[in-house]
C-alpha cells in the first residue's frame, strides 16, 4: 500500500516545503487542481525535476479533449494524469492512449459515481487504474465512507481512495486494503506534516 500526498489549496511556496518535509515518507506526489490551475505546467515540472524519482501524479481532472491534456501533463513530467469517470468513454480512450504512449499512466476518477453499470463499462474499455473519491465540498457531509469500496468490489482495477482522510479515518480504509491511500490536508495543514506522513505510513505499512 502506497502513501500519496495530495498539493491542494497551497501556494508554490507550501508546496515546495511540504514535499521536502515528507519526501522520505511519500512514495507518490499529486499536484492537485487548484494548483495547476494557479501554476500551470510549470510546477509539475519544477516538482519532477527537484523529485525526479517521485512518482508525479498531476489530478488534471479532465472532462474533454483528454488526449491534449495528457500529453500536456506528461510532457511536463507527470507520470499519472487523471481523468473524470463521467467524462464520454472517447475522451477516457483518447487520455489512456496517450499515456500508452509515453509508457504513463492514466486515473480515472469516480467523484460522483455511483453506478456498478458505469464501472463495468470502465473496465470494457480497458480501464485499470481508478480512485476513490470524496470530494471537498462533499466532505462537509462526513468522513470517507468504505461503504465505498462496494463500487469497485468484484473488478480488477487498481484503487486509489481519497476523501479528507486523516489518522482517525485511516485504519479503517486499510482493511479494505485499497492499493493508494491520498491524503491532503491532514498532512498539509498539519503543524507537523513530516510527523502525520510518518505516522500514515507506518500504519499503512
Amino acid at each position: 500500500m502506497k502513501l500519496q500526498l495530495a498539493l491542494d489549496r497551497l501556494t508554490r511556496e507550501e508546496c515546495l516545503r511540504i514535499v521536502k518535509e515528507t519526501e522520505q515518507e511519500i512514495d507518490l506526489i499529486e499536484v492537485g487542481t487548484g494548483v495547476i490551475k494557479e501554476y500551470g505546467m510549470a510546477i509539475v515540472r519544477e516538482i519532477k525535476k527537484i523529485y525526479p524519482n517521485k512518482t508525479i501524479v498531476a489530478d488534471m481532472k479532465t472532462c474533454d479533449a483528454g488526449g491534449h491534456e495528457a500529453k500536456q501533463a506528461f510532457e511536463a513530467g507527470a507520470d499519472i494524469v487523471t481523468v473524470m469517470a463521467f467524462s464520454s468513454d472517447l475522451t477516457i480512450k483518447d487520455t489512456m492512449k496517450v499515456a500508452e504512449e509515453y509508457r504513463k499512466q492514466a486515473m480515472v476518477d469516480l467523484l460522483e459515481v455511483s453506478s456498478r453499470d458505469r464501472m463495468q463499462q470502465l473496465e470494457n474499455i480497458g480501464v485499470n487504474l481508478v480512485s476513490l473519491h470524496v470530494g471537498k465540498d462533499k466532505q462537509q457531509e462526513g468522513n470517507f465512507d468504505t461503504e465505498l469500496f462496494s463500487l469497485v468490489k468484484g473488478f480488477e482495477f487498481e484503487v486509489t481512495v481519497a476523501g479528507g482522510i486523516n489518522l482517525d479515518t485511516l485504519p479503517d480504509i486499510i482493511q479494505k486494503k485499497p492499493d493508494t491511500v491520498i491524503v491532503g490536508s491532514a498532512i498539509t495543514k498539519a503543524s507537523n506534516p513530516q510527523q502525520i506522513a510518518s505516522e500514515m505510513k507506518r500504519l499503512i505499512d
